[in-house]
């Protein structure tokens, strides 16, 4: 099975070697076309607005959308979950997005660059706690009827799934721990 990985910005390398050790064959997304060839997308960390910016330009945006519809998972991770909320607490009105999960996210809410941290997240469906980096991380503010929280941290909202669609604030890829690129690729086979 190929799963792609949005190679626009960010850290596309990182979540390569993820998905390789998970168990699929990764494939680097940048034309809507290679959307053809993977069973599902992870969208990376990097810069949110920049990420939206190529997508809108490469025409990602709207082919990520209309394969979502037809049924292809998507993962976004830390700028990922950004683009993949319908709404953005501070983010500016055109600011790109794709709006597949019903969310209001908040952009570098645990701080800056230098705030940066590791912690241990309880995630009941993954049984022990998940090993988490956080890097200028977003959280989630609010969820729709038909989200589910996989994950919190201090309370705060840090992981979900609605439908197809997996968030994390975090970055699973800068660990050892392949549990949940592994969720992913199952549900990356599971259509």
């Amino acid at each position: 099975m190929k799963v792609g990985v949005l190679a626009l910005q960010g850290d596309v390398i990182e979540h390569v070697r993820a998905v390789r050790e998970a168990g699929a064959e990764p494939l680097e997304v940048k034309l809507p076309a290679h959307l053809d060839e993977v069973a599902g997308v992870i969208i990376p960390g990097g810069e949110s607005t920049t990420i939206g910016k190529l997508m809108v330009l490469y025409g990602l945006d709207a082919a990520i959308r209309e394969r979502a519809a037809a049924g292809m998972p998507v993962f976004g991770t830390c700028a990922g979950m950004i683009l993949l909320a319908n709404d953005i607490a501070d983010g500016l009105p055109e600011q790109p997005r794709l709006a597949l999960m019903d969310m209001r996210v908040r952009r570098n809410a645990f701080g800056r660059q230098r705030e940066s941290f590791e912690a241990r997240v309880e995630a009941p469906a993954f049984g022990e706690p998940l090993e988490a980096v956080f890097i200028r991380a977003p959280l989630v503010e609010r969820v729709g009827p038909g989200v589910e929280v996989l994950a919190r941290y201090e309370g705060n909202i840090v992981f979900a799934r609605e439908g197809r669609c997996l968030a994390a604030a975090f970055h699973p890829e800068l660990t050892g721990d392949r549990r949940v690129h592994k969720r992913f690729l199952e549900m990356c086979g599971s259509g």
